[in-house]
């Protein structure tokens, strides 16, 4: 990736497909009564579009390219960061939910690091180190929160 203007058009695509997977899973947990599951994938819905708003915010000026869904070229068939679909099990739990929260969150920060390594562009590298950072706090957060939910504790809201 060689350009900030690519960066920025993939870093919003991935943000936005985070958000709408979590928002349908929180959805999907609340329509079976599983409302735990659901505040927790609300939580991370939220998060997305804290990272979704940055990264539009980042584009100013600039002129993003308009990309069709099937445009992206990504590491596996969606977009790295968006959550198992398979996650809108009503018997979901709260520690798998967390499990595959973690999964994706993991997944948005290996691909960020991969375009800091891969990139020779300083400006793409300036913004995807500040994503992986990003990425980085959120895996980190859901690793405490599996740590809470094993000794049965809930887990605190950081932003």
């Amino acid at each position: 990736m060689e350009s900030v203007e690519e960066f920025l058009a993939y870093a919003i695509n991935l943000e936005l497909e985070a958000a709408i997977r979590y928002g349908l899973l929180a959805d999907a947990m609340e329509s079976c009564g599983n409302r735990e599951v659901a505040e927790l994938f609300r939580r991370l819905a939220d998060y997305s579009r804290l990272h979704l708003a940055d990264a539009r915010a980042r584009g100013g000026f600039r002129e993003i390219p308009k990309m069709k869904p099937g445009d992206f070229v990504w590491p596996g068939l969606e977009s790295p960061e968006t959550a198992a679909i398979w996650a809108a099990d009503p018997a979901i739990g709260r520690e798998q939910a967390l499990e595959i929260a973690l999964a994706a969150e993991t997944a948005g920060f290996e691909y960020y690091k991969h375009v800091l390594d891969a990139t020779s562009d300083p400006e793409v590298k300036t913004l995807a180190r500040e994503f992986v950072a990003e990425e980085q706090a959120h895996v980190a957060e859901l690793k405490k929160w599996i740590v809470a939910n094993k000794v049965g504790q809930k887990p605190t809201v950081n932003r």
